[in-house]
C-alpha cells in the first residue's frame, strides 16, 4: 500500500512510542519504582505484566483515567512479583510518563510539517493533565490533543477514533494516523479504514499479520518524505 488520494488536512499521531520515548522512559521509571525492592526482577518480565494489566483495565467498564488504571496495573503487578507497594509508586510512574522526552528528530519534523500547512493532532491513550507535560516539549506545533480521558475509551475501540475525527471536524478520509503501535493504532485501523503511517522504531513489535500500513518509516522525519511523494507538500 502507498499513500494516496486527496491530501490531508490533518495529520494526527500517537504519542507515546511514536513522538514521546516511552520505552525507554518507563524502563526509567520502573528502575525508580523498583529501587529499594527486589533489584534482582527482571525488568522486562516486570513491564510485561504491568502491560497485560493495563490494556485489560483499559478494556473494562466503566471508563477508568489512565492515572487509575497505571496505578491499579502498577499494584497489580507489584503482587504478582511478591512487592511490597508503598503510595508513592503510583506518581512516579504517573509523574515519570510526563516528563517523558521527545525522540531527538521530533520537534524539527512537527514544524516542518506544520510550516507546509497541515493540521496536527495528538490521538492518546492517557488523561490530559499527564500528557500536558509532554506536549509542552513539542515546540508547539501541536494543534489539538485528544485523550481517551476526554473520549472515555481508550485504543483501540472506534469510540475514541470517532470522538477524535468529530473534534477535529474531519471525516477519516481528510486525514493520516501516524503511529508506531501495531496492537492499538494499526488495529484500530484495520477496523475503520483509515490511512496510516508506521513508525517502526525497531521495537521488535510488528504490525497485525492481517494488516499493511499504507507507509512505513523508521523515523518521523522519514514522514516529510512520503508525503512530499504523494504530491502533498513542497
Amino acid at each position: 500500500m502507498t499513500l494516496s488520494g486527496s491530501r490531508p488536512e490533518w495529520l494526527s499521531f500517537d504519542c507515546y512510542g511514536t513522538l514521546i520515548q516511552w520505552d525507554e522512559g518507563l524502563l526509567a521509571a520502573v528502575d525508580e519504582v523498583l529501587a529499594g525492592k527486589d533489584r534482582s526482577i527482571d525488568r522486562d518480565a516486570f513491564i510485561a505484566v504491568y502491560d497485560r494489566h493495563e490494556h485489560r483495565l483499559e478494556a473494562e467498564r466503566p471508563h477508568r483515567t489512565f492515572k487509575d488504571v497505571s496505578a491499579t496495573a502498577l499494584a497489580l503487578a507489584m503482587g504478582e512479583f511478591s512487592l511490597e507497594t508503598s503510595a508513592g509508586d503510583a506518581d512516579i510512574l504517573t509523574s515519570s510518563i510526563s516528563r517523558m522526552p521527545p525522540f531527538p528528530e521530533v520537534v524539527a519534523t512537527l514544524a516542518r510539517l506544520k510550516a507546509a500547512g497541515f493540521k496536527l493532532a495528538i490521538i492518546s491513550n492517557t488523561d490530559d493533565a499527564i500528557i500536558a507535560g509532554n506536549v509542552a516539549q513539542l515546540g508547539g506545533s501541536i494543534d489539538r490533543v485528544i485523550t481517551a480521558e476526554q473520549a472515555g475509551a481508550y485504543k483501540p475501540t472506534t469510540q475514541i477514533f470517532q470522538h477524535a475525527w468529530r473534534e477535529l471536524g474531519v471525516e477519516k478520509e481528510q486525514l493520516v494516523h501516524i503511529c508506531a503501535s501495531p496492537h492499538l493504532d494499526l488495529a484500530a485501523a484495520r477496523e475503520r479504514g483509515f490511512r496510516t503511517i508506521w513508525v517502526d522504531r525497531g521495537t521488535g513489535r510488528k504490525p497485525l499479520a492481517d494488516y499493511v500500513p499504507n507507509e512505513t518509516v523508521g523515523r518521523l522525519d522519514e514522514v516529510p518524505g512520503l508525503l512530499s511523494a504523494a504530491g502533498w507538500m513542497e
